[in-house]
């Protein structure tokens, strides 16, 4: 359950470099599997393949909860109305039921994101987004918005897995019910030959990857790996008839290495806009 009452799919389906052309049917594989939650964004270009996956499944579209985030070129207050409008549009839905704010890009707009949540904020008060958020933002960033806004975000996505807990951004959100989504779950693959999470895999008789997204899930992470292999994308789905262990949910997260198992940008510095 979201701060703001709405209840989110705890997993889901991520998107993330998955080619415009293949979109469309791996998100109907994974609906058909069972996921009911999509995570996009507009700078991943593949909206489009989203809402045509999503159509292709035959489901109802109030029965599938879509995600995307706002492009880093558009957080001019006119511009972000604009690139809503897009998304809607791309994804041929007249409401997202989630919209981040993708990152903070606190050297770029004169480091102004107050400006671009405020839009979030109207195009939450008009219906079409149901639930506003926002992505990579670290602890001073979410305080700016509490201080100087009236709508608490409803999640902060941020980077998230046994190498990189980030706890002190999930201490930060908790104080104010703002649910922690992991992206980069399984650091790229990176975690899944550790021999802490292979020897915990071979007890429950899971795939590493299995482990580790039940660990997202038992910490209460909403969490969307992502795959276009059939099996991959059935097996992802596969983690609620078992559960880890105290002892090893505390396991895994002793693997954290803090700043050095960082594998994205630092979002105090990054500032990548699109050509």
């Amino acid at each position: 359950m979201l701060n703001d009452g709405r209840e989110i799919p705890q997993l889901g389906f991520g998107v993330y470099q998955i080619e415009p052309d293949e979109t469309a049917s791996a998100v109907r594989r994974a609906l058909e599997v069972g996921y009911r939650h999509v995570d996009t964004a507009e700078m991943y270009g593949n909206e489009a393949g989203v809402g045509q996956g999503v159509r292709d499944a035959g489901l109802d579209r109030a029965d599938v909860w879509i995600t995307s985030k706002l492009n880093n070129g558009f957080h001019e207050p006119d511009d972000a109305r604009r690139a809503i409008d897009d998304s809607l549009a791309a994804l041929g839905t007249d409401y997202l039921d989630l919209f981040l704010i993708h990152w903070p890009l606190p050297t770029r707009y004169g480091g102004d994101f107050v400006s671009t949540w405020r839009v979030l904020e109207e195009a939450r008060a008009d219906g079409r987004l149901r639930s506003i958020g926002v992505s990579n933002f670290q602890p001073h960033h979410l305080q700016r918005l509490l201080d100087e806004t009236t709508v608490v975000p409803a999640v902060n996505q941020v980077e998230v897995h046994p190498y990189f807990t980030n706890d002190e951004v999930r201490r930060a959100g908790a104080q104010h019910q703002i649910a922690v989504e992991a992206w980069s779950p399984i650091a790229q693959g990176a975690v899944l030959g550790d021999p802490v999470i292979t020897e915990i895999a071979q007890r429950y008789g899971k795939s590493p990857a299995q482990v580790v997204l039940r660990w997202h899930v038992e910490r209460g992470d909403i969490v969307f790996p992502k795959s276009t292999t059939p099996a991959r994308i059935e097996e992802n789905f596969a983690l609620f008839d078992f559960e880890l262990s105290g002892e090893d949910v505390v396991a895994i997260g002793a693997l954290d290495k803090g700043e050095e198992g960082r594998t994205g940008p630092n979002p105090d510095t990054f500032d990548y806009v699109p050509g």
